[in-house]
């Protein structure tokens, strides 16, 4: 089996994190996955941004979860990383479902729901809504490191694929209530400990993977994706590997 490459955020890192510019640059180079952060905004809006506040990847401060998504769009979400993205702008889901759909993307979309410090109430009714309002052309897989997340979502799309973060040995889980998970995330130092038991039960797509020996451990276990800042770079490794 050949290990998929996911791109972390986008392509975190050249571009940056969780903007069109980084996921359309996933797509570019031929990442088979993208991954990207969501939370919900004062007007209980659907953004893609990785932290609860938007302080450290855009000029602007506060909480996600108290700036309504005019404030949001306001930001500059790239300058931060270079001052040549000073246009960039946060994205809501439906934007980037919506760009990745105009390129006629065909990869797998993670999503995963921000929910392990503010529980962001009605988030998976949000995205379960926005999953159904199209046929989106992408494979969708959903993700957290909360476990009553997931349970909420597949109460609401028991046919939707979630599968479960972790960093630990031990936090593995096959269920979530009565609800099967698809896949484990866990973090690549799980991976480097765990034993084959644990490894062979569940499908595993392991972050953040950036280091090439890291990528060739992968490859050589046959792990079902690696998610990293760098898929241009994962996708050399691979090829050559």
């Amino acid at each position: 089996m050949r290990t998929q490459i996911i791109a972390h955020r986008g392509s975190k890192g050249a571009h940056p994190e969780n903007t069109l510019p980084a996921f359309l640059h996933a797509i570019k180079v031929g990442a088979d996955g993208i991954e990207l952060d969501v939370q919900l905004s004062k007007d209980r809006q659907l953004v893609v941004i990785h932290d609860e506040t938007v302080d450290r990847t855009t000029n602007g401060k506060g909480l996600v979860s108290q700036l309504a998504l005019s404030e949001l769009k306001q930001l500059d979400a790239g300058s931060w990383f270079n001052p040549g993205y000073s246009d960039t702008r946060l994205p809501t889901l439906k934007e980037v479902f919506e760009t990745l759909t105009k390129e006629v993307f065909h990869g797998s979309v993670n999503v995963e729901l921000k929910t392990d410090r503010y529980a962001y109430e009605g988030i998976e009714e949000k995205v379960v809504e926005l999953v159904r309002s199209e046929e989106w052309p992408f494979d969708l897989v959903f993700s957290s490191f909360n476990e009553a997340t997931l349970q909420r979502l597949l109460e609401k799309a028991p046919d939707f694929s979630a599968a479960l973060l972790f960093r630990r040995l031990g936090e593995e889980k096959t269920h979530v209530g009565r609800y099967p998970l698809s896949a484990w995330h866990p973090k690549i130092t799980w991976l480097k400990r765990a034993s084959v038991p644990r490894l062979n039960k569940m499908p595993l797509r392991v972050w953040t993977v950036n280091k090439e020996r890291e990528m060739k451990q992968c490859f050589r276990m046959s792990v079902e994706a690696i998610i990293t800042d760098f898929p241009e770079k994962a996708l050399e490794v691979r090829e050559k590997y």
